[in-house]
């Protein structure tokens, strides 16, 4: 098991540098390509948009795929989007090749978590998962800084020639270390959708959306706060990004063991302590000796939640969780558009910088008042009486009951 999931590490490490790199590179881009910085930052919301529409779309193509064939195809795709956004004439092809970066994103993570799940022993599933998911937010501490210095000083297309580099040695781990495992019976089309539309999936698919907007609202105008609230430099700014990273990278890594032992009681902490959190920022983010560490305990709990969603949907879907876990990607990519456009609403009223901790809290509070509907539809439906007997039973209370 380690080293196959050393090579989903790999894939994820590649996928996490170039969704997050481009945010540093985006004065670069736009000398390059001849346009704005406000227009080159467009390209981030054609990865958002890629992962958004790709998720379901290849996951369906997939569904009768095995899964390690599945998860080559969508590294393929990778290479081949970052690969066409390198070799970019002109803005529109650069936009093109960031949709299709984007478009594998959303499925690799649900087949890479489903894979990952089922070659782990039982009740070790959360920390085969966060193992995975501690790729992507390794790429925040060493890919996303190492990939910008490159950026900034050979050009931003070096940066993505590495990436492509990256996503190759990938598809050569895959191969390599993924264990073949035959199209499982009940795999159908018909199978996913229904189990994305259980009430259960549909719910974690909502604490997504909102707890991960909660994380989003602040993470995307921290370099701003950095400056402007913190009183810090312009240089400064990579390395308070890459405090964020820290912090998620120690987010994902308890989460698994955490998972392992309760995974909604671990979902409804990190809720609550990222909404917490994100209210303690707002009053101390002037206050450095405060801020800094705040920043890491931000990406420690808003990271906390990934693994115990991710898990709760793979096992509300039951038998048929490809659709369901890839569908958490698009919810997480939903949450970042959402949060930052909610946030940004908050900046252009006037109500300051900081202001983004308390919308993020707003919707982290939402996403746990899901949360805790889901768990007690779980609860409610545990008591109910099940098997063949259980309609006599009924009949026997309600006698008692018209007796008494």
């Amino acid at each position: 098991m380690p080293l196959a999931l050393l090579a989903l590490a790999i894939s994820a490490f590649g996928i996490g540098t170039t969704e997050f790199v481009i945010m540093g590179l985006l004065p670069n881009v736009a000398d390059d390509l001849h346009t704005s910085v406000p227009t080159a930052g467009n390209l981030v919301s054609a990865y958002a948009l890629g992962v958004v529409v790709g998720a379901p779309l290849l996951a369906v193509i997939g569904v009768r795929m095995a899964r390690k064939h599945l998860l080559i195809l969508l590294m393929g795709i990778f290479v081949a989007g970052n690969l066409m956004s390198a070799l970019s004439p002109t803005f529109g092809w650069a936009l093109g090749g960031r949709f299709v970066s984007g478009l594998p994103h959303g499925a690799f993570f649900g087949a890479g978590s489903v894979v990952a799940a089922r070659l782990a022993p039982k009740g070790r599933e959360g920390r085969a998962i966060a193992t995975v998911l501690l790729g992507l937010t390794f790429a925040n501490i060493v890919g996303v800084p190492a990939a910008t210095v490159l950026g900034q000083d050979l050009g931003w297309r070096a940066t993505f020639l590495v990436v492509t580099g990256i996503g190759v040695l990938a598809i050569a781990a895959l191969a390599l270390l993924i264990p073949y495992a035959p199209v499982e019976p009940q795999q159908s089309l018909r199978r996913e959708l229904r189990a994305l539309r259980k009430p259960q999936v549909l719910l974690g698919l909502a604490t997504a959306v909102f707890g991960f907007a909660g994380v989003f609202a602040l993470y995307a105008y921290l370099s701003s706060i950095t400056t402007q609230v913190m009183g810090l430099s312009e240089s400064s700014v990579m390395w308070i990004l890459a405090l964020a990273g820290v912090g998620m990278t120690i987010g994902v890594a308890a989460a698994g063991p955490l998972t392992d032992r309760a995974a909604r009681p671990t979902a409804y902490a990190a809720l609550g302590g990222l909404a917490a959190a994100l209210v303690v920022f707002y009053f101390t983010a002037h206050i450095l000796w405060i801020a800094l560490p705040m920043v890491v305990v931000l990406g420690a709990v808003g990271f906390l939640m990934t693994a115990p969603l991710q898990t709760m949907v793979i096992r509300a879907a039951s038998d048929a969780p490809t659709l369901s876990a890839a569908s958490n990607h698009s919810a997480f990519n939903l949450a970042n558009a959402g949060g930052v456009w909610l946030a940004g609403a908050g900046i252009a009223a006037g109500w300051g910088w900081t202001s983004t901790a308390l919308v993020g809290a707003a919707l982290a509070t939402v996403g746990l008042a899901i949360a805790l509907t889901a768990g007690r539809l779980d609860h409610n439906n545990s008591r109910k009486p099940t098997g063949p007997d259980s309609q006599a039973r009924a009949e026997q209370d309600r006698g008692v009951l018209t007796e008494q």
